[in-house]
């Protein structure tokens, strides 16, 4: 990243929300940066109409010369869901990485617009505490070194929500935030998160209020309902027999599982810059695409292959949750889960029923599942007899060793 001072930048490109933060910063980098050109930016990846309505008048309202609003939904599901869905990548058990995966595609159509309209900067809201400002500048520096980076809430003195929207009101901006706002949340079209509030308590049990996006498990239907997913080589090509686009189809199952209450975690994960963070997330359709394509995979990979994936799955969660997509090693270890990924073809049905997401049911022509070898019936293609040499040599070095100890 670039080093400059403020009188320097003439021209900077905000990654911009509609929210307090953002709409604060605008007439802060204005005033603060010599009046430069502030251009604001908006990723759609699918975090709903409702937060997209009306933001590029807000934008223009709060200062900005102009406003990008760039569709992403269907390369962040194709481009980077699906990838990283390869990988097997959880983070820390149980977190599917929602906000985790959209950073980089975010990032990168920041530094194109930013390239675009000869922006020598750019500018985020993240705070000093969180992953979200590793994330981004990680993808900025490996993309476009050259623009300078601004992050107000490492420089501004303001620290609350009231700071910010005095700050608004005595310069006549409209905002349509308030003191009332309890929880921080992002949403797309994998999940949605949930910090604040009780949450900051990880003895407190989440309210009602916190979950938006899914039924109550204890509020969902007694009847459980079945989704057939079908792959091809490692891709999402057909949901319950349609064939649908990679965003159309994460919709249609997020409709599906939501209604059943699939999908919510609470959990305490380590952030990358060294506090614990306490946090829920809804994930419905992603919760039962994971499932059913892990379930898949049982099916085809043999066992070293398989420990092997996992393996990749668990590093690659942490290259992701670190925000190094744009690296060599990530670029390896998603090679790898592309590799495996080549034999993933077939059905899985995945039962859903108050919370649960469950495999009932797999077939794949790259089956290695032989019923003729796995049965407890009679069969004429295994000898067991054969099993007790195997053992002994399995064994043996066990063997070997506790006779020496014997002997001494």
């Amino acid at each position: 990243m670039a080093l400059t001072t403020k009188k320097q930048i003439k021209k900077v490109v905000l990654a911009y929300s509609g929210g307090l933060d953002t709409s604060a910063i605008i007439p802060w980098l204005k005033e603060n940066y010599d009046g430069c050109e502030v251009v604001a930016f908006c990723a759609d990846v699918g975090q709903g109409e409702e937060e997209l309505e009306g933001i590029q008048e807000k934008a223009i309202a709060s200062g900005a010369s102009e406003c990008h609003v760039v569709d992403l939904k269907e390369e962040f599901v194709k481009d980077y869901i699906y990838p990283i869905l390869k990988t097997g990548a959880v983070y820390e058990g149980q977190y599917l990485l929602g906000t985790s995966m959209a950073r980089p595609v975010i990032a990168k159509a920041h530094v194109e617009v930013a390239l675009k309209v000869g922006a020598d900067a750019v500018c985020h809201g993240c705070t000093g505490k969180g992953n979200d400002q590793v994330r981004f500048e990680s993808c900025f520096a490996a993309l476009a070194p050259e623009l300078t980076v601004i992050a107000p809430w490492r420089e501004w003195d303001m620290v609350s929500r009231e700071d910010l929207l005095d700050y608004l009101a005595e310069r006549n901006i409209p905002c349509a935030a308030s003191l009332t706002k309890i929880y921080s949340r992002d949403a797309n079209a994998w999940h949605i998160s949930h910090e604040g509030g009780e949450l900051e308590d990880p003895w407190c049990e989440p309210s009602k209020d916190v979950w938006t996006m899914t039924v109550d498990p204890m509020d969902a239907p007694d009847t459980p309902e079945t989704v057939q997913l079908s792959f091809d080589k490692g891709e999402l090509v057909a949901v319950d027999g349609k064939q649908l686009s990679a965003y159309d189809a994460l919709m249609y199952l997020n409709e599906k599982a939501a209604a059943h209450g699939v999908g919510r975690i609470d959990i305490v994960e380590n952030r990358l810059v060294g506090m614990k963070s306490r946090g829920c997330y809804e994930t419905p359709g992603g919760t039962v695409l994971m499932a059913a394509y892990k379930g898949l995979e049982t099916l085809i990979l043999d066992k070293e292959s398989l420990k092997y994936r996992e393996s990749v799955g668990l590093e690659f969660s942490h290259v992701i949750y670190d925000g190094r997509w744009f690296t060599p090693l990530a670029k390896a270890q998603l090679a790898a889960g592309a590799s495996f990924a080549e034999q993933v073809t077939g059905d899985v049905v995945v039962k859903m029923y108050k919370g649960n997401a469950t495999v009932t049911q797999r077939r794949s022509p790259n089956s290695l599942y032989s019923e003729e070898f796995a049965t407890f019936g009679a069969d004429d293609v295994y000898d067991q007899k054969h099993a007790e040499g195997f053992i002994r040599l399995f064994s043996l070095s066990s063997r070997i060793t506790a006779l020496s100890q014997k002997d001494k």
